[in-house]
């Protein structure tokens, strides 16, 4: 089983719409609503392909009701801690760009903290892969995702950004998943190859960088893998179904460079959804057959150890 961990969960609801212009009346073309928050879609995009997956995190008052529910409709099993506070709606509306709107999500008190810690210590007993992903709510400690990755006894995907990465490389999860906005304030550089070599601590790093691909420091050297051509769509959810198909490779004992072939596909048939956490499989194989993946010359002696979840143990 894959555990996904979503602190902040939120019901998503995307607009299409096609003329959208600011400062006037728009008219929506369609609108979709389901359940979200990065792990979330991973969860969702998981459960797509067929893999054993327990969506966990917060859920509270009627947009917690509506999350646990959505997800249950499409099959994807969770066990969610409640709040007593009011979990989070998010818009994205798709025009000629994507804009997304966050709310910032229920204020998380010190009883619903431990009563989650309790919940996840038992669910990552069973879990082969933890996937924490996304922004921390008002009230969560700021290592949350630290304390959570000491606590998993499998290995740990971390997709987070600011103080919450920052504390969280602290304890050695075996990749951070960063676009490259949060490598850059992560790392302090602009420039992804410094980027990824800078974030010691994990086992491996996959930098997301939209059309250009990833860039990923691993066990196996620096690896680029990318489509022969940008894929045209929302890329909203991209980074999410990224951090689904590592998970899926993780589990699935999938050598590194394999990994990320089938990660970046995944990410691009999710830009192909006008909504995230969705993905069509049955267009896997030709995406599949598009990517390319090299090593990045003169960058093999600088990779990670790949010692996040071996070194945890010993501590």
């Amino acid at each position: 089983m894959i555990l996904t961990v979503t602190l902040n969960a939120a019901l998503d609801d995307t607009y299409e719409v096609p003329d959208a212009r600011t400062g006037e009346v728009n008219r929506v073309a369609a609108v979709h609503r389901r359940p979200g928050g990065k792990g979330v879609n991973v969860a969702r995009v998981l459960h797509g392909l067929g893999h054993e997956v327990v969506a966990a995190g917060f859920a509270g008052g009627a947009v917690g009701a509506g999350i646990e529910a959505g997800l249950a409709s499409l099959g994807v099993p969770s066990a969610f801690t409640p709040t007593a506070g009011e979990s989070r709606r998010t818009v994205t509306v798709v025009a000629a760009e994507v804009t997304v709107f966050n709310e910032p999500g229920p204020t998380v008190t010190d009883a619903e903290w431990d009563a989650f810690a309790r919940d996840y210590g038992r669910l990552a007993r069973d879990a082969e892969v933890v996937v924490l992903s996304g922004s921390l709510p008002p009230g969560v400690p700021p290592d949350a995702y630290a304390r959570l990755v000491r606590r998993a006894d499998a290995p740990v995907i971390l997709d987070a950004d600011g103080e919450a990465l920052r504390l969280g490389l602290a304890a050695r999860p075996d990749v951070v998943k960063p676009n490259a906005a949060e490598l850059a304030r992560a790392s302090g550089t602009a420039d992804p190859a410094a980027g990824i070599r800078a974030l010691r601590g994990a086992g491996a790093v996959v930098a997301s960088l939209g059309a250009d691909g990833v860039l990923a420091a691993t066990p196996d050297g620096v690896l680029r893998a990318a489509l022969d051509r940008p894929e045209p769509g929302n890329p909203t959810g991209a980074g999410d179904a990224l951090a689904a198909g590592l998970a899926a490779g993780l589990a699935g004992g999938l050598p590194w460079p394999e990994r990320l072939r089938r990660a970046v596909a995944l990410a691009a048939c999710a830009v192909r959804s006008p909504v995230a956490g969705e993905v069509d499989a049955a267009g896997l194989p030709a995406l599949l057959a598009r990517v390319t993946v090299r090593a990045e010359e003169g960058h093999t002696e600088e990779a990670h150890t790949g010692e996040g979840h071996a070194a945890r143990a010993h501590e």
